[in-house]
């Protein structure tokens, strides 16, 4: 389905950029796995081959995203696919209480890493009259709840930034979309919240194969949409 395209996926050595990157080498795409640390990036694809090529990135630093995806276009001349998956979740103090160190964290990771990553792709995608960019929001985002302020607002922010990115560049054949995840069934969630009920929670396979639909000629009709998936919660 993906043969000789290059997507690109941030957060990859996390649980769902696991799932995503796995999901488009089974496809037949060439992926850059994008995550901090290379450390991590060789423990999640120890097999790496000439279709998986994982980089080390500090995806909160401009100007290290600026650089990583100038390099890309340079070298690949190309991308089709933008998946944002890097993110991060905090609970927090009310929202009076909210110190710096917490919005920051948040908001650089879950918003101002998509922002960066788009800067270059996204016109390129523009210029060849083509692309795809899948965000990840959160099913919780759609209304505050308490002690969640700054990752909420900050979820919300990478949706508004999704359908406002759709309307720029809709009409130059690039589709912008995200998902709304509710809790996503990875060992770090599974250690956090031992006493849940982990069959509720959404498989990150699962959610891959909605990435991977968005991805997909067959959602070329759909722009701006962000798209809920709660598994049984």
């Amino acid at each position: 389905m993906f043969n000789h395209e290059t997507v690109v996926v941030t957060g990859a050595a996390g649980g769902l950029g696991r799932a995503v990157t796995h999901y488009f080498l089974r496809g037949g795409a060439k992926v850059v796995a994008i995550d901090y640390s290379e450390t991590l990036l060789e423990e999640a694809f120890p097999e790496a081959d000439s279709r998986c090529q994982p980089i080390a990135c500090d995806l909160t630093d401009r100007s290290d995203c600026l650089s990583l995806t100038s390099r890309l276009l340079d070298n690949d001349g190309q991308v089709s696919v933008l998946c944002n998956i890097a993110g991060g979740f905090q609970m927090g103090e009310a929202v009076y209480d909210i110190q710096d160190a917490a919005w920051d964290f948040l908001f650089n990771l879950n918003t101002k890493s998509v922002i960066y990553m788009t800067q270059k792709l996204v016109p390129a995608m523009v210029a060849r009259g083509r692309g795809k960019v899948i965000n990840v929001g959160a099913a919780a985002a759609i209304q505050g709840q308490a002690y969640m302020g700054a990752y909420l607002a900050s979820k919300s922010a990478t949706i508004r930034l999704t359908e406002s990115l759709s309307e720029e560049v809709k009409a130059s054949g690039v589709n912008v979309n995200c998902v709304m995840p509710g809790v996503i069934d990875t060992p770090r969630n599974r250690s956090d919240m031992p006493d849940a009920d982990f069959s509720t929670w959404v498989p990150p396979e699962k959610l891959a194969e909605v990435i991977g639909f968005l991805a997909s000629d067959a959602a070329s009709a759909i722009h701006g949409a962000s798209v809920p998936v709660r598994g049984l919660s």
